[in-house]
């Protein structure tokens, strides 16, 4: 512990810098929380929804309702013009999702398809691919990618917990309560994952790989903001949510496993040791003390909460082919390769 006697945790983290604009529309967005409006905004209509101007156009729209940016001022969350705007980069990211994917209504046959894992040759993953035979540089790449996620950890999904009632929102508040560590600072997932990142070499700074992460890294966690911020997405965002947890206890052993293989340390490998476990519990308490309830009380939430899974996995998909298309030819998945990375096209 430092000599003030307050732990790092105790410690608010300073603001992230913004980042470099990739196009029109993010540079009116970083225009605008400089405090200097454009005088003509762009249109977002014909931009790629999933490319990389509009997913960091939007990331840096969300962040204002997370720690924000350095020098940019509070009052900016709730400016006029930015949501105008933001109302548009969101709708060509939303109908993008919904023609890409496959409406449904069946939650359950949607539930026991994500718990169904693949074996031999369709066992093609990220993490299969780093449990068998990663290399360091690229777990540390998938660690960086991860970071803008895991350093915010639980907080997207907070927004659900008043747009809920009864027995969903005591049970959602119960997986909440793990993630933040049970009531221990130290023990928040976002802290085990600070800690991993320092013991990989890596800056555990909030948001400091943010220049660094390609549009399909950052559509993951818009995706979290987009649902936890509209009310009328709600379902959707139980179904991130569902997807995640049902996912994650399989994904963190290969992890675990991996990591062990590459010799990292006990305090590394911690965050993805914890979610093994406390995700094996958590999937049940999502189906039993979520889902359940939540569409018995709202069953006209069906398909949202499919969408949210579909979506969920389609973005999932999306990065995984990008990281492991990078690194089958030894390139880097990252905008900016790592500083130290041993890869072969140094």
């Amino acid at each position: 512990m430092p000599a003030d006697g307050h732990s790092t945790s105790d410690r608010r983290a300073p603001e992230p810098p913004l980042p470099i604009a990739r196009g029109p529309l993010s540079a009116a967005v970083l225009d605008i929380l400089r405090g200097a409006c454009p005088p003509g905004l762009p249109e977002p209509d014909e931009a790629d929804p999933y490319g990389e101007d509009l997913q960091l156009a939007l990331y840096c729209s969300y962040e204002l309702h997370y720690r924000g940016f350095a020098g940019v001022g509070d009052e900016l969350e709730w400016d006029p013009v930015l949501l105008g705007l933001r109302s548009g980069l969101e709708r060509v990211f939303l109908s993008a999702l919904r023609a890409d994917v496959e409406p449904g209504t069946d939650v359950w046959a949607e539930v026991d398809a994500l718990l169904v894992e693949p074996a031999g040759a369709d066992a093609t993953g990220v993490s299969h691919h780093l449990r068998r035979d990663g290399q360091m540089w690229q777990l540390r790449e998938y660690v960086a990618h991860r970071s803008l996620y895991h350093l915010k950890e639980a907080d997207p999904q907070a927004w659900v917990i008043p747009r809920l009632t009864g027995p969903a929102k005591a049970a959602l508040v119960t997986v909440e309560h793990d993630e933040y560590g049970g009531g221990d600072p130290e023990r928040m997932h976002s802290r085990l994952f600070a800690d991993m990142m320092r013991e990989l070499g890596l800056s555990d700074d909030y948001g400091h790989y943010l220049d660094a992460a390609p549009a399909a890294t950052l559509a993951e966690v818009n995706l979290m903001s987009l649902c936890g911020l509209h009310r009328r997405l709600r379902g959707a965002l139980v179904g991130q949510f569902a997807a995640v947890e049902l996912t994650s206890s399989p994904g963190s052993d290969r992890l675990v496993r991996a990591m062990r293989r590459l010799g990292c340390t006990a305090t590394a490998i911690r965050f993805y040791d914890e979610h093994v476990e406390a995700d094996a519990v958590h999937e049940q308490i999502i189906r039993r003390g979520v889902l359940q309830p939540m569409l018995a009380t709202e069953p006209d939430l069906a398909g949202s909460v499919v969408f949210g899974i579909r979506s969920f996995t389609l973005l999932g998909e999306r990065l995984s082919e990008l990281l492991l298309n990078r690194w089958s030819h030894g390139r880097s998945s990252l905008r900016t390769p790592l500083p130290d990375s041993n890869r072969t096209d140094r």
